[in-house]
């Protein structure tokens, strides 16, 4: 239900068929489970697994969508990439596939609460994309079943300022149970229109702000090919543009602390720190 219904949404949206779902997740030693087989089985849905570690933390799953949204996007197989998650390590891949002719919507979940009037997803993450598409609540609500508290008999507690009167059955049945709301489907939800929102960059000044990003990204990348063992260097290299996790990071908390987070968190500044970064690897190499 839930993927038929984001297929229905996606599909209304750009006019176009979908190439693939991929579903990902992650598993002990990366083996399918019965859920994961159930999913897989499903028509043009593909799962990707990472592995569980001993700890209970995820390995390799929030690697993997972003070089599949790559890949995707330098084979030319598809126009449009709908992306469902709020991951701020997947921004660099955002922008990787956008450079290469793709064009990046993300699917989010309505919270008017927080700033960006959608919940769980990284600010700069939301800056990078070329939309936003907020899905209906009527296929979440008809997805999901929220979480209830359950009752421990005996536990529940009455005020002695607030008595309550005793009640006394009546005889004979019960009322029946209300009506059962209608199953909402793919149809019923092609008529209900995603919501697109904007989030703007605010201004800022770029000249000054690049000239730092070239400065940090040249220092660490000098640094980085100085120390690295070469087989290691050639294995960054192959999956290039996208950067490993631990050298964004260095980037990024060094930026910021040159430049302040706000400003690293600009989706023209990030993009320009990471560019110098590869063009300096490249004068090295």
């Amino acid at each position: 239900m839930l993927i038929a219904g984001i297929v229905s949404i996606t599909r209304d949206n750009c006019n176009l068929d979908p190439l693939r779902i991929y579903w990902y997740d992650a598993s002990r030693d990366g083996v399918l489970s019965d859920w994961h087989k159930k999913i897989s089985l499903l028509d043009d849905v593909k799962v990707r697994l990472g592995r569980i570690g001993v700890n209970g933390q995820q390995k390799g799953v929030d690697l993997r969508p972003g070089l599949d949204l790559v890949e995707v996007a330098r084979n030319g197989s598809a126009k449009v990439a709908y992306l469902l998650s709020g991951d701020d390590d997947l921004a660099e891949a955002v922008e990787a596939a956008q450079d290469l002719g793709m064009k990046v919507v993300l699917l989010a979940l309505e919270d008017k609460n927080r700033y960006l009037g959608i919940k769980s997803v990284a600010e700069h993450l939301a800056y990078k994309v070329d939309r936003i598409l907020v899905l209906p609540q009527e296929l979440i609500f008809s997805t999901f079943t929220p979480a209830t508290r359950a009752v421990v008999p005996g536990s529940e507690t009455v005020s002695e300022s607030d008595p309550q009167p005793a009640t006394t059955p009546s005889p004979g049945p019960g009322p029946g149970p209300g009506p059962t709301p209608a199953a909402v489907t793919p149809a019923m939800l092609a008529g209900k229109k995603a919501t697109l929102i904007t989030v703007n960059e605010p201004d800022a000044d770029l000249p000054e702000l690049f000239a730092v990003a070239e400065e940090v990204a040249e220092h660490l990348a000098r640094n980085w090919h100085q120390t690295t063992p070469l087989a290691e260097v050639q294995s960054v290299l192959e999956d290039r543009p996208i950067l490993p996790a631990e050298i964004d990071s260095t980037l990024l908390r060094d930026c910021a602390a040159r430049i302040g987070e706000t400003d690293t968190d600009l989706q023209s500044v990030r993009k320009h720190l990471r560019k110098c970064f590869w063009d300096t690897i490249d004068t090295l190499a």
